[in-house]
């Protein structure tokens, strides 16, 4: 590999060792593409995160390249090469292919920008491979490898930022953060995928223009927040978030809870607390196979939001206490508001807001035995999110009393085994009335309608209190009910 570096660069030896094992691997594949942009007298560069993560030793067989070719000549290029071919970005200038295992994206060089009172970019397309390094978001994402002869090109001297773990903006951060506003929430989200700290510039960029994300279109902010959430460390990103003010604007629910006394005592407030239990819900993901394979965005969010409706309840008590009574309802309610802003799918909103709500319904099993059926019920409203629940109640112990930790620990086992002793005898898991709605009217002998329903309400009701009946006592008490009813 050849290196091409600003006058006075050191490139880090061991970074571009990595890089050209990587790119030995890839070279392949990427110098072919780039022979035949060559031989149709165009430039070809692969570019930007392939790149950065080639000096960081990792292979991905998604490649991002840009060229000089417009979209129609590179369209041309990629179906004649690839063994298929697609245009769905060709407004912006990319035109995607595949070749046996090798997916690739190549884009013509551009500038984008945002108009001052649109949520879309402007799209204007360049002349050359410096311009297009210079809008993009970080200097570690605006390095490049020009093929087929595989040149690095790093204008703006990424490679040092990569080796200091540093996040820069190529340009001014104003300048680069105006252009396109996401790329403030794509800091906080290389902050915690990489674990890289903003320069301190970018960082006063972040919080002087915070307020400019809002012309940035929902579902676009969901994805970078999706992507932080579910990054190695999404402590480091939130915490740009918040200390930058671009949560005031994108996740407002966060930083209100700095202003908030956890009822324990135990932690500087419910942010901090909110943060710890997120770092203990994800060491409790499990592997692909397990029942919550990591990194679980249902999960994270629930751990991260799952006490934001204390703001809204909090009582100072008699005596200096503070409580926040039904805090979990209203935050179930606050939370699926706010990813409805943010455009997520219906069911993570279900799910999210649904792990909310049930958060604190373990806590009192310690206190006293539960009956088998309060067992039931706590799976039956867990229902499918039951193995979320288990890790979300055990992630929001965060006490630092060992004896109390344990007590509630050795408490959640305890139920854990209940749970498994039920699902040996029942159907726990999928508790329905002994008898169906055909059965009801059958016995009953009437049609369908609302006393069908409540007949199977209270049937299952009687199942979750007792366990399975048997058709004939569940036959019996149906009429039993009826007759009631009636009298």
């Amino acid at each position: 590999m050849i290196v091409s570096t600003p006058s006075g660069a050191k490139p880090e030896l061991e970074l571009l060792r990595r890089a050209l094992g990587v790119l030995t691997e890839m070279a392949p594949a990427a110098t072919d593409l780039g022979e035949v942009f060559r031989a149709a007298g165009h430039e070809l560069a692969l570019v930007g995160g392939p790149v950065r993560d080639a000096f960081l030793g990792r292979a991905s067989n998604d490649l991002d390249f840009a060229t000089s070719a417009m979209p129609d000549e590179t369209q041309r290029l990629l179906a004649a090469w690839g063994d298929a071919h697609w245009d769905i970005g060709k407004e912006f200038g990319t035109i995607g292919a595949r070749k046996g295992d090798v997916v690739v994206e190549v884009t013509t060089y551009r500038t984008d920008r945002y108009d001052p009172e649109s949520r879309k970019p402007l799209v204007e397309f360049g002349s050359s491979l410096d311009g297009d390094l210079s809008r993009r978001d970080f200097t570690v994402n605006a390095m490049a490898v020009r093929l087929p002869e595989l040149t690095f090109v790093d204008p703006y001297d990424g490679l040092t930022d990569l080796a200091r773990k540093v996040l820069r903006t190529p340009i001014a951060p104003e300048r680069s953060f105006d252009d396109d506003p996401l790329r403030m929430m794509r800091a906080a989200r290389f902050a915690a995928q990489l674990s890289f700290h903003v320069e301190h510039g970018t960082l006063a960029a972040l919080v002087a223009m915070a307020a400019r994300i809002e012309i940035v279109s929902a579902e676009r902010v969901q994805a970078e927040l999706s992507k932080l959430v579910t990054a190695p460390n999404p402590r480091a990103g939130l915490e740009v978030l918040v200390d930058t003010g671009l949560a005031d604007h994108v996740l407002p629910e966060l930083p209100a809870l700095q202003l908030e006394i956890d009822e324990h005592h135990r932690h500087k407030d419910v942010y901090e607390h909110s943060l710890i239990v997120l770092d203990q819900a994800i060491a409790q993901e499990t592997g692909p196979d397990g029942p919550v394979p990591a990194p679980d965005l249902v999960l994270r969010l629930a751990a991260l939001l799952h006490d934001v409706g204390k703001p809204a309840t909090r009582r100072f008590e008699p005596g200096g206490g503070v409580s926040f009574h039904h805090h979990e309802v209203v935050g179930a309610k606050m939370v699926s508001k706010r990813l409805r802003a943010l455009k997520y799918e219906k069911q993570v909103v279900k799910d999210v807001a649904r792990l909310v709500e049930l958060h604190l319904r373990f806590h009192g099993y310690g206190d006293g035995e539960w009956t088998d059926s309060a067992v039931r019920r706590y799976v039956t409203d867990a229902g499918p999110l039951l193995e979320r629940l288990h890790r979300l109640t055990r992630a929001d112990c965060t006490t630092r009393n060992r004896r109390k930790a344990k007590r509630l620990s050795d408490a959640y086992t305890h139920l854990e085994k209940r749970i498994h002793a039920l699902r040996q005898q029942e159907e726990i898991d999928a508790i329905r009335p002994d008898l169906d709605g055909n059965q009801i009217m059958e016995i009953l002998g009437i049609g369908p309608g609302r006393e069908v329903g409540q007949a199977y309400k209270h049937l299952l009701g009687l199942r979750m209190e007792r366990g399975p009946l048997g058709e004939d006592t569940a036959t019996e008490e149906l009429r039993k009910w009826w007759a009631d009813r009636d009298a």
